[in-house]
């Protein structure tokens, strides 16, 4: 299983992620294409893949009217609670990204940190930016970043990586094959059980796909979006060969 008992380590593994950052720049993205279409930043948002609300708290806080899901019931409910801790009402629902149902369109959909990726086949990105598509307004865009190719095949890749905090650890296994394009992470986690120096093992294996930048943008036209940009994720530049998280922004006609 994917996300269930790491849901509860996520965060203090992942306490190196300027979540705040990736936030501002959503926004900042959000803010340059409603102005270029005589438009205002969005007020309704969807969020997928929301884990463990990191991005989600933030946004709401700058006033985004925003719904987020997962399909973790773990991570879920971190999210509630930290949302909770932060005094903020946000509704956090399970649901596929591939099959969205939305009461109502919204203005804009995100899918940040890899959520695309964890679509391995053609099939379920066209479901889920088909979806995404039909459960956007007119004039909507859906913004979301993946890891690119490089950075899965050739910084990941075949490698191992650890982390050991003070009552818990990680060590995280790759094995990358070029001709699927599709990545394998087995990971093995060790958390301190009880005072005689015991620890719990479990473990999660993870799948990701490496999709291009062309066929990503081909997929989206396909599903009906208009227009489609793309940066190297946290600027506003063009995507480059060692470019490690490619951000796309779709936009449904008006």
């Amino acid at each position: 299983m994917q996300y269930g008992k790491f849901a509860a380590l996520y965060d203090e593994f992942m306490d190196g992620v300027n979540y705040g950052q990736w936030a501002r720049y959503l926004l900042l993205l959000m803010d340059r294409f409603g102005a270029e279409r005589s438009s205002c930043r969005p007020n309704t948002v969807f969020e997928c893949g929301c884990g463990t609300g990191s991005i989600t708290i933030p946004l709401k806080k700058a006033g985004l009217n925003i719904t987020a899901s997962d399909l973790s019931d773990e991570m879920l409910a971190v999210a509630s609670e930290k949302a909770r801790y932060a005094g903020q009402f946000i509704p956090f629902v399970r649901m596929d990204m591939r099959s969205l149902t939305l009461h109502r369109p919204v203005d804009a959909i995100i899918a940040c940190c890899d959520c695309v990726n964890y679509l391995t086949s053609k099939e379920d990105v066209l479901a889920f930016f088909k979806s995404a598509y039909a459960s956007l307004k007119a004039g909507g865009a859906l913004y979301f970043d993946v890891s690119s190719e490089y950075k899965l095949s050739a910084v990941l890749g075949c490698n191992s990586f650890s982390d050991s905090r003070e009552d818990k650890a990680y060590f995280w296994r790759n094995n990358y094959d070029p001709g699927s394009c599709l990545i394998e992470m087995d990971l093995d986690f060790f958390t301190a059980h009880g005072s005689g120096g015991l620890y719990e093992r479990f473990r999660e294996k993870h799948i990701q796909r490496a999709h291009s930048e062309e066929e990503l943008t081909a997929w989206l036209r396909e599903a009906g979006f208009n227009e489609v940009k793309t940066f190297a994720c946290f600027t506003q530049k063009p995507v480059f060969d060692t470019t490690e998280r490619i951000q796309f922004c779709a936009f449904k006609a008006q």
